[in-house]
């Protein structure tokens, strides 16, 4: 290894959370109803998406909520083959990158100018987040995955880790070690409480949106705290 080459330093990243970060809303949901229309979720399913929607709109994620919501898409996609799920997701990923929040979109700009490389991380399905991610013009994501069969059929259970709280985490580290990223000089962006591992994981953690304890925290600990508009335009 050259001289050059040990002292240039390690890359970074600059990881954003998706719902209500990113994009306006829910990305599942959009999902959901794809799904519903494909005869894959029943119509009961689709007015519990549809309430939760609604209320994660106003109010963000939960716990309780995030698990179940895992649950119910693990449940319904068992047996149906990934391809299938791709194709639905590639017709509905249009109409969700235009729901994207045009000052997190600046974000986006700020972190590539720094040089790092911007990955989606959330607990949506990797089918939908990676694509997500190609439509914005980003560097990667991360998200949660689904086991397959032989037959390329989803089985109703994961393949590693959901994608959520400490599970992104997880997730982030795992691609911090095969692509060389320098965790303690990269950024967190999110709005939401349930991120903060995530966040305290980086060296940056920026609070976008921030729901109420997030934005207590984000005080407390002299985080930057970004307001972006929540209107619909």
């Amino acid at each position: 290894m050259s001289a050059e080459a040990e002292a240039r330093p390690a890359p970074t990243a600059a990881f954003f959370d998706l719902d209500r970060t990113l994009i306006r809303g829910s990305a599942n949901y959009p999902l959901a109803i794809a799904a519903f229309r494909g005869g894959h979720v029943p119509w009961r399913d689709l007015v519990k998406d549809t309430v939760n929607a609604i209320s994660f709109h106003r109010k963000g994620s939960t716990d309780e909520g995030s698990e179940a919501l895992r649950e119910r898409i693990l449940r319904a996609v068992a047996g149906i083959r990934q391809s299938d799920i791709i194709h639905l997701t590639d017709a509905i990923v249009p109409g969700i990158v235009r729901k994207a929040i045009p000052a997190s979109m600046t974000l986006l700009s700020d972190a590539r100018a720094l040089g790092q490389d911007r990955i989606v991380v959330s607990a949506s399905p990797i089918e939908l987040v990676s694509r997500i991610a190609a439509a914005l013009g980003l560097e990667g994501a991360v998200a949660t995955r689904s086991e397959l069969d032989e037959q390329g059929c989803y089985t109703g259970h994961l393949a590693g880790e959901f994608c959520y709280g400490a599970g992104k985490v997880i997730e982030i580290e795992k691609l911090a070690a095969e692509r060389g990223y320098d965790l303690a000089r990269s950024t967190a962006y999110s709005d939401s409480i349930s991120d903060l591992p995530m966040m305290e994981r980086v060296g940056t953690a920026v609070a976008v949106n921030p729901d109420r304890e997030l934005r207590e925290l984000a005080r407390e600990r002299g985080w930057r705290i970004v307001e972006i508009g929540r209107k619909r335009h």
